[in-house]
């Protein structure tokens, strides 16, 4: 139904100067399809009260509403272009009294759980970058034949938009940030089992696919919800933290069109905050994260966990021990070099991994897992407060090389959902006794004793010995082919 539109919207975008990405157009969009959402909460806001026989405050008023400035109409319901900005007029109105208006919420605000401080936050981190007013003006005709109604145009309009995410992820080679495969998640979600009334966070939200995933599964597992258990959904189950703004403002907004009205997701670094100052009202049942792979913290922020290191998704793996609750399940993708690095940060992780949660399960991901990260990963599923007494390692194999044209799917990991619930024994399963790891590398490498693919992690030293004999190898032959033509 909407596919068509979001396509003439990437259409009038790549026209334009501003924009020269899927990550642009992504965001362009995301801000005009947010107050376009507003208009549409709002208005069925203002009927709900009529309804009941009492008066309705917008929250977004005056000159600014959506059908004022953005969409006004004529009688039979068109947008009346004898009133509707356009050009540098519209420019004008959006960037120096729309955008300050807006941005104005987050100090109104009476928290940061309200959709005034969301409103507020969202406009302080994005600007408009659509540099003409006419493109600005096709763009904003296009969201506003968009609906909000039903719950068949919110879940076309929430899965279109997961489709702009994982262009956008698959634009850069740090597609894995924004976009971890649906399938995956899924996966993840279903062997971790989330139980209405549980808290769920993930503190590296990225573009929020395991908050509305898990949205979703508990909403599709609980079909008889009472009106309580609907606000626990709405209001105290869903929390996540981004540092980066882009991904922030797409986690609100695809939290909005998974049905998440007022996410609670905060946009700061999760790594400064102080571990030793986590008290237990800032724990969490569920943790369900992708943290960001290779990337390096200041000094300063590795002063706040017990084990340091510059490598971000160590530090992040700490953060989710600490902050699970007593009994918490956790779902964890990180690079499979985690698991046998022989540096001392790596040993030590893993130790603490295994004295403090049942690693009890960990999922071998194939390469081309993530496309356009050049990293293979695993996931680790561990319950805090008890040690490790054995690993069940299940090696996912598709029987095909993936990548854009042969992604991952659902039934790619229908078997090891199946699995993971008994830990049965198969040939792409098993079990290893943690008394037969060795106790001083910890190293948790997957090594599939049925006969399948051993992965072996050499060492950097092996690597650079391997490096330097080819480079000798090579100056060899060149000498030689310059001896043969004579050349000095």
């Amino acid at each position: 139904m909407f596919e068509q539109v979001f396509k003439n919207i990437d259409d009038v975008l790549w026209k334009d100067a501003g924009c020269t990405s899927e990550l642009d157009y992504t965001e362009q969009s995301s801000w005009i399809l947010f107050l376009k959402y507003l208009d549409s909460l709002e208005s069925d806001k203002a009927i709900e009260a009529q309804l009941e026989g009492r008066s309705y405050d917008h929250i977004i008023s005056g000159d600014f509403r959506w059908d004022v400035w953005a969409a006004p109409k004529t009688a039979d319901g068109r947008i009346d272009h004898n009133i509707a900005l356009t050009g540098d007029d519209l420019l004008e109105f959006v960037n120096h009294k729309l955008f300050p208006f807006l941005q104005s919420f987050k100090a109104r605000a009476s928290g940061p759980n309200t959709i005034e401080y969301k409103i507020g936050e969202v406009f302080s981190e994005i600007k408009n970058r659509i540099q003409s007013g006419y493109n600005l003006r096709e763009v904003i005709d296009h969201i506003d034949t968009l609906r909000f109604m039903s719950q068949t145009e919110k879940h076309e309009l929430s899965h279109l938009y997961e489709v702009k995410i994982k262009n956008m992820g698959n634009a850069g080679r740090n597609g894995g940030e924004y976009y971890t495969p649906r399938p995956l998640i899924r996966a993840i979600v279903a062997a971790t089992n989330p139980q209405l009334g549980e808290t769920i966070c993930d503190p590296a939200v990225g573009s929020a696919g395991f908050l509305c995933e898990s949205f979703d599964y508990l909403v599709s597992n609980n079909p008889n919800r009472t009106t309580a258990q609907d606000r626990v959904l709405q209001e105290s189950t869903f929390y996540g933290k981004e540092k980066k703004s882009l991904a922030y403002v797409i986690a609100i907004m695809n939290m909005i069109l998974h049905g998440i009205e007022a996410p609670n997701v905060i946009h700061t670094n999760t790594l400064t905050e102080n571990l030793a100052d986590v008290q237990e009202r800032d724990r969490f049942d569920i943790i369900l994260a992708n943290p960001p792979f290779g990337g390096k913290e200041r000094k300063e922020v590795q002063q706040n966990f017990p084990i340091r290191t510059g490598e971000t998704a160590f530090l992040f793996l700490q953060h989710f021990i600490k902050v699970l609750k007593a009994g918490g399940r956790a779902g964890i993708v990180i690079k499979n070099t985690f698991l046998s690095n022989t540096d001392n940060a790596s040993i030590s992780l893993r130790q603490k991994l295994l004295d403090e949660c049942n690693l009890h399960t960990i999922l071998d991901c194939p390469s081309g897992t993530f496309l356009g990260a050049g990293v293979k990963t695993v996931v680790l599923f561990f319950e805090k407060g008890s040690k490790t007494k054995d690993v069940w390692y299940y090696q996912l194999d598709p029987g095909r090389n993936m990548g854009k044209t042969n992604p991952l799917n659902d039934a790619d990991l229908a078997e090891f959902v199946t699995l993971q619930k008994t830990r049965a024994d198969s040939p792409k399963s098993w079990i290893v006794n943690v008394s037969d790891i060795d106790q001083k590398t910890f190293d948790l490498s997957v090594k599939n004793p049925n006969g399948g693919e051993e992965v072996v992690h050499r060492s950097p030293q092996e690597i650079m010995a391997e490096i330097a004999a080819l480079d000798a190898e090579s100056a060899d032959v060149l000498a030689a082919i310059k001896q043969l033509l004579n050349v000095e």
